[in-house]
């Protein structure tokens, strides 16, 4: 589906704005500079109230604990963080997380997966596996498990599952994806045809965090790297959120098309107007709120 919308304050594309002219003239930033301006991802982010945060290593891996008064504690947002695999955090999500967790009435544990450079594929992707058990093996059953995640963190919460599935291991109940980059070879036509609109994503960006995250090890072409080339036959339940916008559009309809041909029950909302990753204006902008409303829904459905 295709939701109009109109955007009278963008809080996130501000933002994305105050990056890229960052960016475009500040070439030679250390990666401890990088990161410190992407750990500002969460201002355009509304803090949620009744959550509380609980920081903890769960599977060997640390993270930050979401936990909504009154959440069902039985089921678990497993969520992994965007930033092309060597940007972002737990804590520039948190507040994203525990929007999401709130309305969908569950606790979410947003990981620090190791990233790329220092950690290269497939270091996230074994964290974010790593987690999954780990809960598994502590009492969350598989399917009360959701797969999330937003960007780079959108890839991983897709490959966890199909890296579980070849593993013949239990998967998720549903995974949910906001903007998930998926595409290693820079393929898509919506990085040509959506470049003028999109505040943030370039070719040269996403070549930059391709190199850092495959090296000359890993072939972009691999399935639990590059999830568009993966096999989705028995894959759990999809929800694909993207930006009308954003370059990285038909990275989300490229997987949604693929994802019905092997039977997957696929819900995909394009948002017109809106930018990467677009609900972190959560509490901020009726497109954002609207969107974790929709997710709630097809949750509990």
């Amino acid at each position: 589906m295709t939701i109009p919308t109109s955007v009278s304050q963008d809080p996130l594309k501000d933002l994305y704005v105050d990056w890229s002219e960052i960016l475009a003239t500040q070439p030679d930033l250390t990666m401890r500079l990088f990161r410190s301006i992407f750990d500002e991802w969460h201002q355009p982010t509304r803090e949620p109230e009744g959550v509380t945060y609980a920081e903890e290593t769960v599977g060997g891996v640390p993270g930050i604990w979401c936990r909504p008064l009154g959440a069902d504690t039985t089921k678990v947002l497993l969520y992994t963080h965007g930033g092309g695999f060597a940007v972002g955090s737990a804590s520039s999500h948190r507040k994203l997380a525990a929007h999401i967790a709130k309305a969908l009435g569950v606790e979410a544990f947003v990981l620090d997966y190791r990233r790329a450079p220092e950690h290269p594929h497939p270091a996230g992707l074994e964290d974010t596996v790593s987690v999954f058990i780990a809960l598994n093996d502590t009492g969350v059953a598989a399917e009360n498990i959701t797969t999330i995640g937003d960007s780079a963190g959108g890839n991983l919460a897709v490959a966890t599952a199909l890296a579980l599935k070849d593993r013949g291991k239990p998967l998720p109940g549903r995974v949910i994806v906001f903007s998930p980059w998926l595409d290693m070879e820079n393929a898509g036509e919506t990085l040509v045809t959506n470049d003028v609109t999109d505040a943030l994503i370039t070719v040269p960006l996403l070549e930059g965090m391709i190199a850092g995250v495959l090296g000359d090890q890993t072939s972009p072409k691999a399935p639990l790297a590059n999830p568009l080339y993966g096999d989705f036959t028995g894959f759990p339940r999809l929800y694909i959120a993207v930006g009308g916008d954003e370059s990285l559009l038909d990275n989300s309809t490229r997987l949604a098309t693929l994802a019905e041909q092997a039977g997957v029950d696929v819900t995909l909302s394009v948002v017109e107007g809106q930018q990467h990753v677009f609900p972190f204006n959560a509490g901020r902008t009726t497109p954002a709120n609207d969107e974790i409303t929709r997710i709630a829904t097809w949750y509990g459905a």
